[in-house]
């Protein structure tokens, strides 16, 4: 029997493992040095430098990014529905309303038109995703939230090392959140990190995190427990070396794919992007699901579909909206295998099988 190629995969190693062994030892389990560690070293990698704030997950650090930069009930922040309903949920847990609006085509990015259309009196922020890891347009972004003085807040869940104009995403935005969820580019088993641009912002995300506190019992606001442990920061720590090497590997995979794929549409890359590759999204016109089955089912190559059900028609907000290029891409992306983990044979089987299924649906 084949052995089916897994549409995403972590990578523990024994680094990890004795990290993990080493904090289990040392007795302090919760919020503590590893965390403060992780934090700057993770600064000092991905993000030039910036403060940044550890959460217990991506979505949690969407939220108290927006609590301390003072979203709330009567805002609005514009958000792209063809994204994971972390986005909007964080923005509906503060009390404000995010406001859905279309995605260009090429990148599956937030539309910097349709933002600007968008903005009303009660516009705090717009929110970009930097969707499968390419960055949104933050040049067109920039000049509009600057014309209409309102901030950027990235949504960086899946763009670890991810460049635009030769800058790290996570340094645009009054903050930023990246996602360590166990099938990003990299993890901590489960957790957050926040870059954030000023000493005041950094602070209330601290406050927020920490049931409103910086000192044991003085609490200063109304807060939650969105702490990170030191055990999954070990884990983050020993990833961090490795993010790198992992993305290297991505994008030469995805270089093969581009290389060697026939009858799809395979991902865009602009001019201004260094793209990481979270995801390998090809566009499917015909049958996109039956495509997939068929990858599946046939030929064992795991895919995924990321996002069949825009956030506007979630039961959860149930919009009337016209989305026209958001309801394109949710019936035709589909997303194949790139990650480390991938060899020469199972890239050749991924190749083979969808130009096979393409072929025979052309």
């Amino acid at each position: 029997m084949v052995q089916p190629i897994p549409a995403a995969k972590p990578i523990i190693g024994k680094e990890e493992r004795e990290a993990v062994d080493r904090v289990m030892q040392s007795g302090m389990l919760a919020q503590g040095p590893e965390v403060a560690a992780f934090e700057q070293e993770f600064g000092a990698a991905l993000v030039s430098g910036r403060a940044c704030v550890a959460t217990n997950s991506g979505t949690s650090g969407l939220h108290l990014g927006l609590l301390a930069a003072g979203v709330g009930p009567g805002d609005e922040v514009i958000v792209p529905s063809f994204t994971f309903a972390a986005t909007a949920n964080s923005v509906a847990l503060t009390g404000a309303t995010p406001v859905f609006v279309d995605i260009e085509p090429t990148y599956f990015c937030l539309d910097p038109a349709a933002v600007e259309a968008a903005i009303t009196e009660k516009t705090k922020a717009v929110m970009p995703v930097h969707l499968f890891g390419h960055p949104a347009n933050i040049t067109a972004l920039q000049a509009i939230a600057d014309k209409h003085g309102i901030q950027i807040y990235e949504d960086a869940a899946q763009a670890h090392g991810a460049t635009w104009n030769g800058a790290p995403v996570g340094t645009f935005g009054e903050f930023a959140m990246f996602s360590l969820y166990p099938t990003k580019n990299m993890t901590s088993g489960e957790g957050g990190m926040n870059s954030v641009a000023n000493a005041d912002l950094e602070r209330r995300m601290r406050l927020f995190r920490n049931q409103g506190m910086l000192k044991q019992y003085e609490n200063e606001v109304v807060g939650l427990n969105n702490r990170m442990t030191d055990l999954h920061a070990a884990i983050g720590r020993v990833q961090l070396t490795k993010v790198g090497g992992w993305t290297k590997q991505r994008q030469e995979n995805a270089a093969f794919l581009d290389a060697n794929l026939q009858g799809v549409a395979v991902p865009a890359v602009a001019d201004e992007a260094t793209h990481v590759y979270h995801q390998y999204t090809i566009r499917v016109t015909e049958d996109r699901d039956g495509f997939a089955n068929a990858l599946r089912t046939e030929y064992g190559v795991g895919c995924g579909v990321y996002y069949p059900i825009p956030n506007h028609r979630l039961p959860s907000f149930q919009r009337e909206l016209d989305l026209p290029e958001t309801e394109k891409a949710a019936a035709e992306v589909l997303s194949l295998p790139v990650h480390p983990s991938l060899s020469e044979e199972d890239l050749n089987r991924i190749v083979a099988a969808v130009n096979t299924v393409a072929k025979a649906g052309a």
